[in-house]
């Protein structure tokens, strides 16, 4: 991925973000991500997430380390044994040797199968190695960078992605991988992890992506969508 360039939203967009984000943490609380992982673990589990739920996506984790003790030990595998060890995720046969592949992309590049030297590069520096890596796309990038790396960035998904689109938070028309940018600025550092975690379970369990339950949002008065509808 390319250095894009991505315009600033206004201070009336900010401010709505923030009286967005202070709704979602009064409606859900201050959630916390799951037991953060080191980077590479992070980037795997992440692949593996793809069109998945977080129960099989760690059950697939989990048996990939099991068979397999070292990330070096899966990079050198037969690709079939590990497409075999992540069959419960689903698209095994493209996970698994796109697992492969980053590992080995990593491990030319560095020497050996560490993320760690990204911790000091600036934040649009480590996104562009990140996304240069085949198959780590945008968000699993800032997923790694957020919650392993501490570098903060703004993961935008599917529920993010069409939150923010009904609310009127990002242009309509704006494409996923330039939200990730314009989420950040519009959001505050601190507010990265909690806002995108909030964001998918208001995504979840009212802003469906068929039936909307606006009825019960605490965002309708501020949304876009409900406001047009």
């Amino acid at each position: 991925m390319k250095k894009m360039t991505v315009e600033q939203p206004g201070l009336e967009d900010k401010q709505k973000a923030q009286q967005i984000y202070s709704i979602l943490v009064r409606q859900y609380g201050m959630p916390e991500w799951r037991q953060p992982l080191p980077a590479v673990d992070e980037l795997v589990s992440t692949i593996l997430s793809q069109n998945t739920n977080d129960v099989n996506r760690d059950r697939a984790f989990d048996n990939l380390r099991d068979i397999f003790p070292t990330w070096d030990a899966v990079r050198d595998a037969d690709e079939k044994a590990v497409i075999e060890a992540v069959r419960i995720a689903g698209l095994a046969n493209q996970k698994g040797p796109r697992i492969q592949q980053v590992l080995r992309q990593i491990s030319d590049e560095r020497g050996e199968i560490t993320l760690d030297f990204l911790r000091k590069l600036e934040t649009e520096e480590a996104r562009l190695w990140l996304t240069r890596q085949k198959g780590v796309g945008p968000k699993t990038a800032a997923i790694v960078m957020q919650f392993s790396l501490g570098i903060p960035a703004f993961p935008v998904d599917t529920h993010v992605y069409r939150v923010s689109g009904r609310l009127g938070l990002r242009p309509l028309k704006m494409n996923v991988a330039k939200t990730h940018i314009w989420m950040e600025r519009l959001f505050e550092p601190d507010q990265y992890g909690p806002g995108h975690l909030n964001f998918i379970r208001h995504g979840r369990e009212t802003c469906h992506a068929r039936k909307p339950e606006c009825d019960r949002c605490p965002l309708s008065d501020l949304c876009d969508f409900y406001q047009t509808t």
